[in-house]
């Protein structure tokens, strides 16, 4: 594996100034002397000049250039401002600046089977220029192909929607499925030099062939949850009614007079609709 070499590059402004006062005294030379060897040895120094010009290049804030000489590696420059080496020197500017990728809807199966749509958003950025450049043959489209083959991943490995509290959720613990997204890309991208800033959902849904059908199981989940606290809740008010009834003196109940109450309260306490009032003119007895 390749690993970076921070190089220090000679400042370009010295050597550009160098060079114009090169071009400056040729220039003269040849006018002063306008013989044929004179003309060659002005030709031979504009190429020379053109030559070291050559060796000119600038580095952008948050930018490294890599240097290669023939094929080897020899180092990244860092430092922004105009810089010169050695003119043989191949460069490649990486970008260092912090980026995004936001990954397309991707169709797939979750734990359950069922199908869903599932998107991510990925902020990134290269610290490894060497890896970067050598490890991998185009990194940016590497981050992309391993970011969606990790959500792929994921989404397999966890239900949308867990019924077990115990159980982690695509729909009800993004927080802790977007950081084991976030540590599996950067796994993934560890070997072309790149560090996973942040990782989070853009999209999660179900498919649409079964949308419809979810919906009303997750509606039926929802009235079924509230009835169970609704009932939770009555029963206690019955029990309380029933407990302050016999403190307080108020009224002697029979088994079968509390059994009716009972059922009475639980009707007006989990019916849906405003309870009807009915004026009893007998006894529960008749």
């Amino acid at each position: 594996m390749v690993q970076e070499i921070e190089r220090k590059a000679i400042s370009g402004l010295g050597v550009l100034l160098l060079m114009l006062g090169g071009v400056v005294a040729l220039s003269a030379a040849i006018f002063a002397m306008p013989e044929p060897p004179m003309v060659g040895v002005g030709v031979l120094g504009f190429l020379l000049l053109i030559l070291v010009a050559k060796g000119l290049f600038v580095v952008n804030p948050n930018e490294g250039v890599v240097l290669q000489l023939f094929g080897r590696y020899v180092g990244t420059v860092r430092e922004a401002g105009l810089k010169w080496a050695n003119p043989f020197y191949f460069h490649r500017k990486i970008s260092l600046r912090v980026r995004n990728f936001e990954s397309a809807k991707l169709k797939v199966n979750d734990l359950e089977g069922s199908p869903i749509e599932i998107a991510a958003i990925v902020v990134w950025r290269v610290v490894e220029t060497a890896e970067a450049a050598f490890e991998v043959d185009d990194y940016q489209n590497y981050v992309h192909v391993q970011t969606e083959a990790a959500l792929r991943n994921l989404a397999t490995h966890h239900a949308y929607d867990a019924h077990d509290p115990a159980l982690l959720s695509l729909r009800g613990n993004t927080t802790e499925i977007a950081q084991q997204l976030q540590r599996e890309v950067q796994d993934r991208l560890a070997k072309a030099g790149v560090a996973v800033i942040e990782a989070r959902f853009s999209h999660m849904a179900y498919a649409p062939e079964i949308a419809a059908a979810m919906l009303r199981r997750q509606q039926a989940g929802a009235v079924v949850a509230a009835r169970t606290r609704i009932v939770e809740g009555a029963v206690g008010m019955v029990e309380m009614a029933l407990e302050l009834l016999d403190k307080k003196n108020v009224i002697h109940l029979d088994e079968e007079r509390k059994a009716a109450m009972v059922s009475n309260l639980l009707v007006v306490l989990c019916g849906d609709r405003e309870a009807q009032p009915v004026v009893n003119t007998g006894t529960i007895y008749q």
